[in-house]
């Protein structure tokens, strides 16, 4: 790749982040009234309905949504990847795109005091927004740090589990996000996620289409690719459970474009040796 390609492919990667970030930094400002991204098309996954409506869908019980302070739960993700997460008193916990620390905030619950959760998003409203609940919930084991998933700030060798909820999709260096998973995960660490995948081609119009990247579309990889990148990254028991019911919750996104015929929920699971 010879110099200008370089810097052609880091200003389209830039330029992707920056999209996702201005829109999240809308979603924090507008979730309460089920608009997303500033636009009441549901592009981003954020229901048109009650938020808590949503995240029963996703896999989240009725005592998760209110044992989180308010306005923890956005209504963002894909699923529940703590169902998958199986964490354990004591552990060190990262969530990749925290958001406004809902996962961060049941996770705290299970990891107990002696255990930690941090929460890692790249949109400074979302952290701001995550602290605020932290304090009102008086989250002590609970802390929220500025960063990109590609490039975390925390210690090698230092977490037992990384957990994220429709996160890695939004990224345009995956394959970045699973080498520093793989860097602060201890021997013996799991990544436990949810986030989409493709099951068909997407068409042109969707790829080249901004909101839909933000929106957790045009970003997504297939199961094969996700594998092949976690492989390369050095994980082993690698497991992907593609999810065909969240077909029913995903067409909701964008409706009228069809994008259930092209993406699914699925469960993503691996270990570092």
């Amino acid at each position: 790749m010879n110099e200008k390609t370089t810097e052609t492919k880091a200003k389209t990667e830039d330029d992707i982040r920056s999209g996702v970030r201005k829109a999240y930094a809308a979603v924090a400002a507008t979730h309460k009234t089920g608009a997303c991204c500033g636009e009441p098309n549901n592009r981003c996954g954020v229901p048109a309905g009650p938020i808590g409506v949503a995240s029963t869908r996703l896999g989240y019980s009725a005592e998760d949504l209110v044992v989180v302070p308010e306005g923890a739960d956005m209504g963002l993700g894909c699923g529940n990847p703590r169902a998958i997460a199986a964490l354990k008193v004591g552990e060190v916990v990262i969530d990749l795109g925290s958001g406004g620390g809902f996962d961060c905030f049941l996770a705290a619950r299970e990891v107990g005091a002696e255990g930690r959760v941090i929460g890692i998003d790249m949109t400074p409203d979302m952290l701001s927004k995550a602290r605020t609940n932290a304090q009102t919930g008086g989250y002590a084991n609970v802390e929220f740090r500025l960063g990109e998933i590609e490039h975390l700030p925390v210690a090698d060798t230092s977490v037992d589990v990384i957990i994220s909820n429709c996160v890695v999709n939004l990224s345009p260096d995956k394959q970045q996000v699973f080498r520093d998973a793989y860097r602060v995960l201890k021997s013996g660490g799991r990544l436990a996620i949810s986030d989409v995948v493709t099951t068909a081609e997407l068409p042109d119009e969707v790829k080249s289409d901004q909101a839909m990247y933000s929106g957790c579309v045009s970003g997504a990889a297939s199961s094969d690719a996700v594998r092949a990148m976690l492989e390369q990254a050095g994980f082993l028991d690698i497991r992907i459970e593609p999810k065909d019911e969240s077909r029913e919750f995903i067409k909701d996104w964008a409706p009228g474009r069809a994008v259930d015929d092209y993406v699914v929920s699925a469960y993503i699971e691996a270990r570092k040796p």
